[in-house]
């Protein structure tokens, strides 16, 4: 039976430690600050923006909250960005993805300034982790959380073979690029690998972010191996008081029985992310 990587217990105690740096900057006269931009009303990013205020006024960060309605332009969008990006009372800048149909998504995370870019996703954060002996100004949340969880485990990745399920910029790519600075030698597969098992089943790490329910299995894994399931799939069950449940993208009741270490959904990946989100607002206020 595989150990529980507690992400919940983790994001706990990173949060303790960012409160106390929080408390200092603000001893100082430094308001640590994101802003952060929606446009639309789509409810699940509204949900997504919220949950980032509560968590960042919770440690005493201050929130600039811009929104924009469903008229809104291109032209207004990087506006509101440019504005945010010569504020310097804003550390942070964080456009919540998607935009509206027809904006231009690329431009908008390149156009943020890379030493507010606390998403890490602009093309310099990207291309600078891209690189060897380079340093990005911001990790990217997600892929920054999963390689402490995979510290906590204890297992030195150097000369392990990982394998990422998943490419996309957010989390796939850029946790590949930190398992290789890690010395892990990484393997990445997608929707055109042909055989994902035959690759599953050598690797001593696996890190899934596919955003399909269950699509890891068990008898996929090699017995021991470290699973890291970023998946929040939710999945229709009569059966359940809400009507559905949260499944990640490993079936969990014949993975745990395999892996050596494996995160739960919900409670593994998810907590960190927030966590690691708020690390490089106060990182950014610091410097």
């Amino acid at each position: 039976m595989a150990n529980i990587i507690d992400g919940k217990a983790i994001a706990k105690q990173i949060r303790t430690r960012l409160t106390d740096e929080a408390a200092q900057l603000l001893a100082q006269g430094v308001t640590p600050t994101l802003a952060t931009v929606l446009v639309g009303d789509n409810s699940e990013s509204a949900t997504y923006v919220r949950m980032k205020h509560r968590a960042c006024t919770k440690m005493g960060l201050g929130i600039v909250d811009k929104r924009l309605d469903n008229t809104a332009t291109q032209a207004d969008l990087e506006a509101v960005v440019q504005a945010l990006n010569d504020d310097p009372a804003v550390h942070g800048i964080l456009v919540q993805m998607p935009l509206l149909a027809g904006m231009d998504e690329d431009r908008i995370i390149d156009l943020i300034a890379p030493e507010k870019d606390v998403d890490g996703f602009g093309a310099i954060n990207m291309g600078l982790l891209a690189q060897r002996g380079r340093t990005p100004h911001f990790l990217p949340a997600t892929p920054a959380g999963i390689m402490l969880l995979l510290a906590e485990t204890g297992v030195a990745l150097r000369g392990k073979e990982a394998v990422v399920v998943g490419r996309s910029n957010i989390v796939g790519m850029p946790v590949a690029l930190l398992l290789k600075e890690a010395d892990a030698t990484v393997t990445i597969t997608h929707s055109h690998t042909a055989d994902v098992a035959s690759h599953l089943r050598r690797a001593d790490i696996v890190v899934v972010a596919a955003g399909q329910p269950e699509l890891v299995t068990g008898d996929m894994l090699k017995p021991g191996c470290i699973v890291i399931d970023v998946g929040v799939n939710y999945v229709d069950d009569p059966a359940a008081p809400k009507g559905y449940r949260i499944v990640g993208d490993v079936e969990w009741g014949s993975a745990v029985s395999v892996a050596g270490f494996i995160t739960p959904v919900p409670g593994g990946v998810g907590p960190m992310t927030i966590t690691m989100l708020i690390e490089n607002v106060l990182m950014a206020a610091g410097r």
